[in-house]
């Protein structure tokens, strides 16, 4: 298969390939200008006053803008016209050689964007985007060595993840690129991770493609805003494919068991592979890469081994079963029934939904928009373009939200949201259900959840109001008491038969790093570490007593309130090469994390997650464990988390020599 990850095309590194780029585009004028036509304006307006340093068109603009999705802008038809031809004359500018567009500095970024959403953008902000800018202004984002060590030397550090899927093969292209040695443990006969094993009817993203992807891996050719599961999981096939790492991984085979070996510094990992043969395998560094989302969750229910039908997970969907034209039961209602009822609805005989409690499901206007040739050009062809469009959706899904999902002590509507803006958007929300089930009051009281905004995972609308409206669905609000061999009874008696259920309930995110039995330095489980309070992490990725391992993905890494996972990934990628890069320079044997600071760190973590939406005393959700402790989320402000790794401490952590 052709990789469509193409080699930077809209990388500009330095001022020459710029003008290169430029006279490029411009050698078709006539299609240069059909293309700009069908291109989102907002961001041909931030490129003009980038390139030209001078903002007025953008200032003229940002009263027409309300935010930074695509359909959150108004601009007349004649000034976006204006905004063509000045970004058209910008462009025949630089291809002269003069402007270099690469004036950049953190001031001007935050300002430039903050008219590109009609929204004062926080100094910090800038210098967050001008250092994720760094691919596209020439410069170098990750630390790189200060001296590189020899090939004898970077032998002797050999690094095994154990996952291929989007964090693992980042930390395997960044190993690669650095010369570190490495190996990849799969479970499954292909990388992707949760992009491989959930393969249901409609499965795919919430984030925008632009901001659900890497950095050093640009995709112009996004087909649609938000993706859909088999271009995801071609992106990461590709990615694999363009830096040449399955010869570095080990497929259908998973990690049984790590222990720390510390008389040699070294991790002894025992693999075993589908054939049920074991190898153990040693390595200076692990780094557990397996994320949260990949064990699916079964309820227990009385007498769901009777059921003589199929009966499968979302994550584990069985293609050789059709259900056209049966009557199929769905048990859950989040992200993942919302993609596969409204998919699956028009084929079946009878859609059964069996619901706990309902979700937040609200509406995104671009979360079916299918971006144009036009956009797909301009991202390909022009320089910068497809940087603006990523910052404008990092803005847009990103830490907007953060203060709405704070608790106000003073609100006086504690029980509905949390605070003013919550409340709005609580407001908002309803309206919207109401308007989409004017006609359907009964279901209008069941599909209004009772608890405060973003308490559980907010859902995008997949058509999932329509959908309740069929003649053929009906929404169960009484839960699951029983199965019986052919049927489904809910907590009022009453019987359901069904030909097929469908289990959309979750994963088990609070089993960190489970089932894998990890033994550190002083021959304690890492379950044993966590057993009393839950999983827990220096930054969530480096835990006291487990020296040379990091985890990708580990625990308060997740994002709720918005964000997408790729961007937290390669911080937690560059902060583990910071380390490597202490650990191979300094030639130290072992570097473990100090338990005071890992213990203040999340002293902090928990005193923050105690006044967010999530430990709300209404809310159930997936994020907390059995004793309470939120474990899945982090409470950071992307921002936050992105200072907190820009720069690792040594200090922060005890070196032994080798």
């Amino acid at each position: 298969m052709k990789s469509s990850l193409v080699e930077n095309p809209v990388l500009p590194n330095g001022d020459e390939d710029l003008a290169t780029m430029c006279r490029r585009a411009l050698k078709d004028e006539v299609l240069l200008r059909k293309m700009l036509t069908e291109a989102d304006a907002v961001p041909q307006a931030i490129l003009c006053a980038q390139l030209t340093g001078d903002e007025s068109i953008l200032q003229k603009t940002a009263p027409f803008i309300d935010g930074g999705w695509s359909h959150m802008e108004r601009i007349p038809a004649d000034l976006r016209g204006e905004i063509r031809e000045a970004l058209i004359a910008a462009l025949k500018a630089a291809a002269a050689g003069r402007q270099s567009g690469k004036a950049l500095t953190e001031d001007k970024l935050a300002r430039l964007l903050s008219y590109g959403v009609n929204h004062l953008v926080p100094d910090d902000y800038g210098q967050m985007f001008v250092e994720e800018a760094a691919p596209w202004l020439g410069r170098t984002r990750t630390a790189g060595w200060r001296r590189r060590p020899s090939a004898d030397v970077l032998a002797d550090f050999p690094v095994l993840i154990a996952g291929a899927g989007a964090s693992g093969l980042c930390m395997a292209v960044m190993l690669k690129k650095a010369g570190v040695p490495f190996k990849i443990i799969e479970r499954n006969d292909e990388v992707g991770g949760t992009w491989y094993e959930n393969h249901y009817p409609g499965a795919g993203v919430d984030i925008p493609n632009h901001v659900y992807s890497f950095s050093f891996e640009p995709k112009p050719d996004w087909n649609r805003v938000f993706g859909l599961r088999n271009e995801l999981l071609g992106y990461l096939k590709d990615i694999a494919s363009k830096y040449d790492l399955r010869q570095h991984i080990i497929f259908n085979s998973e990690v049984v068991e790590a222990v720390h070996d510390s008389t040699n510094a070294r991790w002894r990992v025992t693999v075993r592979n589908t054939a049920g043969d074991v190898e153990v395998l040693a390595a200076k560094i692990f780094v557990p890469s397996v994320g949260s989302l990949n064990r699916p969750a079964m309820p227990k229910v009385p007498g769901l081994d009777s059921f003589k039908g199929p009966m499968f997970h979302t994550a584990r969907w069985d293609h050789s079963v059709n259900v056209a034209g049966k009557r199929v039961a769905i048990v859950g209602t989040g992200a993942s029934s919302v993609q596969v009822g409204p998919t699956i609805a028009p084929d079946v005989a009878r859609l059964v939904i069996f619901q706990r409690s309902p979700g937040w499901v609200g509406l995104n206007q671009s979360y079916h928009t299918v971006f144009s040739p036009g956009m797909q050009w301009a991202n390909a062809n022009i320089p910068y373009f497809y940087m603006w469009v990523r910052f404008l959706l990092f803005w847009a899904s990103g830490d907007v939200n953060h203060a709405l999902v704070q608790r106000d002590p003073t609100w006086d509507k504690p029980h509905l949201s949390l605070n003013a803006r919550s409340h709005a958007v609580r407001e908002n929300m309803i309206r919207y259900m109401e308007s989409e089930l004017a006609d359907r009051p009964d279901l209008l009281a069941k599909v209004v959840p009772s608890y405060p905004p973003w308490g559980k995972r907010m859902l995008r609308d997949n058509g999932w109001f329509k959908m309740l409206q069929r003649y053929n669905v009906e929404l169960i609000n009484s839960g699951v008491t029983r199965v019986e061999p052919d049927a489904i009874v809910d907590a009022d008696g009453k019987r359901y038969p069904v030909d097929i259920i469908i289990m959309a309930t979750g994963f088990k995110p609070n089993e960190v790093l489970a089932p894998m039995h990890i033994v550190g330095r002083s021959g304690q489980a890492i379950n044993d570490v966590w057993k009393a309070e839950g999983a827990r992490a220096y930054l969530g990725m480096t835990v006291p007593d487990f020296p040379n391992m990091f985890i990708l993905g580990g625990p308060n890494t997740g994002l709720s309130h918005g964000g997408g996972i790729f961007f937290y990934i390669e911080l937690q990628v560059r902060y583990i090469m910071q380390c490597l890069r202490e650990m191979i320079e300094r030639n130290k044997s072992t570097m473990e994390v100090r338990q005071t600071l890992h213990d203040e760190y999340n002293r902090r973590v928990d005193e923050m997650h105690a006044r967010m939406v999530w430990t709300h005393p209404d809310v159930s959700n997936w994020y907390r464990n059995e004793q309470g402790r939120v474990v899945g989320l982090s409470p950071w402000r992307i921002v936050d988390f992105w200072k907190m790794t820009l720069a690792m401490n040594p200090d922060d952590f005890v070196l032994d020599d080798a």
